[in-house]
């Protein structure tokens, strides 16, 4: 005979351990994102704190907006890792995985993830111009399944670091400019570096590199034609780590200065930069991310232009170099190394 107070027991237990409903049991979906970089080593980029800073600023940002990898997101890293014929079918293998997102970092990986989809959103991190690479029909309204944040203030920066570097460096009158080559129908030289150039009395060699094995041909010219600075612009290749370390270390044998837009250089030894905040662009990339995984189309987010833009001078780099800074140019620099 069941014990009465076993009965009434297990009669009010009964509810807790009801099946529950299905809607219920759901679980909220992880969502699974590509992440493609041009030139940084993969393992630079993984981890909860990325070696590579870029990196790590997106990861943060993701991180800030409550997207952490292993509970609620999940990221596909991949790199090119500077070799360009490698890209397509990175993209390729991120369209089969049927991710939620593809950020792409650098015009290449952009164009190539336009191409192999229309329906996965792409959030595209430092390109230099969206709307005439075709990635969107203009920034303000996209247009299609492309969106992001791009490197390019308008090539009046280009010219304010030939002013710079004149004033940091006023003897150099031929400049080395390292630079993509002009696409059908581009001049050379785009109207607001050409004019800087004229009014500072500077002379512009173009040094094409558009793939790193034509590093050692554009060496080559430089000595030859006896430049006295290197200019490398704003194409991705030229801001990886190894791309990095083969200009500077060209440079510091000839002897010469160097302007950039990045950071990475007067870090690395170069003279200086003056450019857009990259980490700070990757950052705000995790925004378009997490707007689109909330629902967000794409095809009517804004394209990001950099706002934060810094002075970096490296000291060290110019004693070595027998170049005396002037001191309002120190004073107004974001950082000074030493």
């Amino acid at each position: 005979m069941m014990d009465r107070r076993a009965f009434i027991g297990g009669a009010a237990l009964g509810p807790l351990v009801t099946p529950r409903p299905a809607w219920a049991q759901r679980v909220e979906k992880v969502a699974r994102i590509a992440f493609l970089y041009n030139n940084v080593p993969v393992a630079d980029m993984e981890g909860a704190e990325p070696v590579d800073r870029s990196a790590r600023a997106f990861v943060h940002g993701l991180r800030d907006l409550g997207f952490v990898e292993g509970r609620n997101i999940i990221i596909e890293r991949r790199s090119a890792e500077g070799q360009p014929s490698r890209i397509p079918a990175l993209v390729q293998e991120m369209v089969k995985l049927k991710v939620d997102v593809l950020v792409t970092a650098g015009s290449p990986l952009s164009d190539a993830a336009r191409r192999a989809t229309d329906t996965i959103p792409v959030v595209a991190v430092a390109v230099r111009d969206p709307v005439a690479l075709g990635l969107a029909a203009s920034l303000a309204r996209p247009g299609g399944n492309v969106t992001g944040l791009t490197l390019d203030a308008g090539s009046e920066l280009d010219g304010k670091r030939l002013e710079l570097l004149k004033e940091a460096v006023a003897k150099a009158s031929r400049i080395a400019v390292i630079r993509p080559r002009p696409g059908e129908g581009r001049p050379v030289w785009d109207p607001e570096i050409e004019a800087a150039a004229r009014a500072l009395g500077l002379t512009l060699q173009l040094v094409a590199v558009d793939d790193p094995e034509e590093f050692k041909a554009a060496f080559t010219a430089i000595a030859r034609d006896g430049a006295h600075a290197i200019f490398p612009t704003g194409s991705p290749l030229y801001l990886g780590p190894r791309q990095r370390r083969l200009i500077i270390d060209f440079a510091t044998k000839q002897r010469l200065p160097t302007v950039a837009p990045w950071r990475e250089y007067p870090e690395s030894g170069g003279l200086m930069s003056y450019g857009p905040e990259v980490a700070d662009v990757f950052r705000r990339a995790a925004t378009y991310v997490v707007k689109i995984l909330k629902g967000a189309n794409p095809a009517e987010l804004p394209i990001e232009q950099p706002t934060k833009f810094e002075l970096v001078i490296n000291l060290k780099t110019a004693k070595a170099l027998g170049i005396t800074v002037p001191q309002s140019l120190l004073l107004r620099a974001d950082e000074v190394i030493q």
